[in-house]
């Protein structure tokens, strides 16, 4: 895949400005995507779309399923203009605040879902059945019924680590399938009408936001949960032990400057190669059918921890830290060739950062795939550092100021202890005078750069410090929450961001004689 010279913003569903507590698909998602249209953008990035839940922190990178949308994205307002529905939602809103109420959202949304099945059931006309109908018959097979039964039984249970119900459920004995689908039926039903609602309201948001010249860029992450209905319908592709329900290894990374103990991610890995050492045609369906699934809901997917493709950090389960591991070839080309050959073209975007070695790169750049490049891991290092904008070579990669796994620009340069003489380099590669507006300042070095798509986080655009940032690694409170407020994030903004694409020709089909250097309003002329 080769990549336009073009520009991108970074902001999940859930953190556009929702009435209710998060952002949905409603008409804050249709607003967001004619503003940015404005602003000279051609991709909105947002994180995975699969279900999140309290138990893993409301993690989009802890999915309990690789398939399903999440339900917090479906807008109320909009489920009650279908023309079956009777029943008007709360309109009680939620106080507008930087930090997303989760909670609220999820009760008000799934009593708003189960009263719009129930207009369904009475007042839809035939034709909405039949799609309902279609709907599931094209995805039960290939991931509802699991995920719909999955969903159900966790109620019952309450709890989504399917190692601790009953034996005869948690190995998906035939006896125990059709009883708990039985005694079930209903709130089955129902979570595939939710899914039904999804679909048909993210199908919209994408042909709108298509129409308008924004693409858009899904994610996910290379592990599914060990709490998950993948790992549940799918154990026998997963280093799971069925006797022990148990993982037998999980994913981490070894130990490295940034801690001695490595990280234990806890995620059970992938049985890539059978006793002969060729890739295990199941490992290979499913995840043609993960692949196929994402750019289906997408136009470009990012995957996360690529690396893992070419060699993976195992960790005996059990172990205390991530020091007793090994590194395990993975799939590596065997992988992408067949899914070339089955898919076609591969709209991927490899997150390669980190330790990546040369056979990391051959792996992506075989596969013609675009990397990632970061500007505040740029000044570390020397001049030699692969990321400064100097030292990007390639067209073929996506550059951020930052992702939702770092700090806010403005919070990494201002309210982090950096020390003094990075700070001066920094200004002095930048052409600072003094310290003002760094959020700009960096945001107009990557739309200067090389690098064929650049992407911005909101919160970057809005010049926000580090309490607004969005994931702290390591860390399982106060992350995915931070959402906008109506108007913050407007025309202003993207007038500025419009005349800098015009400038750096990264505006498809318009003259870079739209702007001018002065209407950027830096203050300060590089020394």
């Amino acid at each position: 895949m080769k990549l336009e010279r073009s520009a991108g913003i970074l902001c999940h569903i859930t953190s556009l400005p929702g009435r209710f507590g998060t952002g949905t698909l409603g008409q804050e998602a249709y607003d967001f995507i004619d503003l940015i249209a404005g602003g000279g953008f051609s991709y909105l990035q947002i994180l995975p779309v699969g279900p999140v839940s309290p138990a893993m922190g409301w993690s989009p990178y802890s999915s309990i399923s690789a398939f399903a949308g999440n339900e917090l994205f479906i807008s109320t307002e909009s489920m009650a203009t279908e023309r079956w529905s009777r029943t008007l939602p709360d309109p009680v809103t939620v106080e507008e605040s930087h930090t997303a109420d989760f909670i609220s959202a999820r009760n008000r949304t799934r009593i708003c879902i189960i009263n719009s099945f129930h207009d369904f059931v009475l007042h839809a006309h035939e034709e909405d059945s039949l799609a309902f109908s279609r709907f599931c018959d094209d995805y039960n097979d290939a991931w509802l019924d699991d995920y719909a039964l999955f969903a159900a039984i966790s109620h019952e249970y309450q709890s989504y680590n399917w190692m601790s119900w009953d034996r005869d459920i948690a190995l998906r004995e035939k006896d125990a399938l059709n009883s708990w689908r039985l005694k079930m039926s209903d709130r089955i039903l129902i979570i595939k009408y939710a899914q039904f609602i999804f679909n048909r309201q993210w199908e919209r948001f994408k042909a709108y936001a298509n129409e308008r010249g924004i693409r858009i860029i899904g994610d996910i992450p290379i592990y599914v949960s060990n709490d998950s209905a993948d790992a549940w319908s799918n154990r026998d592709i997963l280093t799971i032990d069925p006797g022990k329900l148990e993982p037998e290894y999980i994913a981490g990374v070894p130990p490295d400057y940034f801690s001695e103990t490595g990280q234990l991610w806890g995620n059970p890995l992938y049985r890539w190669r059978n006793s002969s050492g060729r890739l295990r045609d199941d490992t290979y369906y499913w995840w043609r059918k993960r692949i196929s699934h994402a750019i289906s809901l997408c136009d470009i997917v990012r995957i996360d921890h690529f690396r893992g493709f070419d060699a993976f950090w195992s960790v005996a389960y059990g172990r205390e830290t991530a020091v007793e591991g090994k590194w395990i070839n993975g799939p590596g080309h065997d992988l992408f060739n067949r899914l070339k050959d089955d898919i076609g073209g591969l709209p991927l975007i490899a997150e390669d950062l980190g330790v990546i070695t040369k056979r990391v790169k051959a792996l992506r750049d075989n596969m013609e795939l675009p990397g990632m490049k970061i500007l505040q891991f740029a000044f570390d290092g020397g001049p030699e550092n692969e990321y400064l904008p100097h030292n990007i070579k390639t067209e073929n990669c996506v550059l951020y100021t930052g992702t939702h796994d770092n700090d806010t620009s403005n919070g990494w340069f201002y309210d982090t202890e950096m020390p003094l003489e990075k700070r001066d380099y920094i200004m002095a590669y930048m052409g600072m005078k003094d310290w003002s507006d760094f959020h700009w300042r960096i945001i107009r070095e990557a739309y200067a750069s090389h690098a064929g798509l650049v992407v911005i986080p909101a919160q970057d655009i809005l010049g926000y410090g580090t309490e607004f940032r969005m994931n702290t690694p390591g860390t399982t409170e106060n992350n995915w929450t931070w959402k906008l407020e109506t108007g913050e994030l407007n025309v202003n903004h993207m007038d500025r961001l419009r005349r800098m694409a015009a400038i750096f020709s990264r505006m498809p089909g318009e003259s870079a004689e739209t702007g001018s250097e002065n209407e950027i309003e830096i203050e300060d002329e590089p020394v």
